[in-house]
């Protein structure tokens, strides 16, 4: 599931551009820039849209912060603010895209999509890959040189995005709020579980290796030659 976090303090516009990308992805709404900046500071999300004129902190702090951290999540500013000095702003502090309000539905659509499209190579790709090891997008269906693999629901989320963060060092807690949700009622015990039964149905292929267990950090998805390279 794409998981994208809108950050507009107008609630009427911010429910209008939940509506426009709820079919794309899964839409988290924050209304000032410091539930902005805890949120997204959490590297769980594949889209942040931005507005600038916000409670808190103002936008272009927010973005600057997230870059200085690393996190690389792409960004879409939205705002009224059209002015030239305003979107060379944006982009020096590390915006990906910058729409003007008022914008059409389809434009913000669209520009959403190619941002996603740039950098998780979906809308184009129907599936991601590791070698003979693929999973299919559309039907949730895993293989491993043509051999259907019994790897299904949480674990068959949790394999694509570890493949579409191949070489990352990825936390528990990152995996933990982007496969079962900040609010989720379960517990962060829940990740070692379906880890542990990912491993099994990795390993009748003899590919558990390719999850490496990093203790006290988290967990990297690569295979054994490009650690060793």
């Amino acid at each position: 599931m794409i998981k994208i976090l809108v950050v507009e303090d107008e609630k009427v516009l911010s429910e209008n551009i939940r509506e426009i990308l709820k079919d794309i992805g899964e839409v988290t709404q924050v209304y000032d820039g410091e539930e902005a900046w805890y949120e997204a500071s959490s590297g769980v999300y594949d889209l942040l849209l931005l507005d600038l004129m916000l409670p808190g902190k103002h936008g272009y702090q927010v973005l600057a912060e997230l870059r200085s951290q690393n996190i690389q999540t792409p960004v879409l500013i939205l705002t009224a603010k059209d002015g030239l000095d305003d979107k060379v702003t944006g982009f020096q502090k590390g915006a990906d895209d910058y729409l003007t309000k008022p914008f059409y539905r389809e434009e913000l659509l669209l520009r959403a999509k190619a941002l996603l499209r740039r950098s998780l190579g979906l809308f184009d790709e129907q599936q991601v890959s590791t070698g003979d090891l693929v999973c299919q997008l559309a039907s949730r269906q895993v293989f491993y040189q043509n051999q259907l693999l019994p790897i299904q629901g949480k674990e068959f989320d949790l394999l694509v995005y570890f493949m579409q963060n191949k070489g990352i060092i990825l936390t528990k807690e990152q995996i933990f709020d982007r496969i079962w949700g900040f609010d989720s009622e379960t517990t962060l015990q829940v990740v070692e579980v379906y880890m542990s039964h990912l491993r099994k149905h990795l390993k009748m292929v003899q590919k558990e290796s390719l999850i490496h267990t990093l203790r006290n950090v988290g967990y990297l998805f690569q295979e054994d030659d490009a650690l060793e390279s």
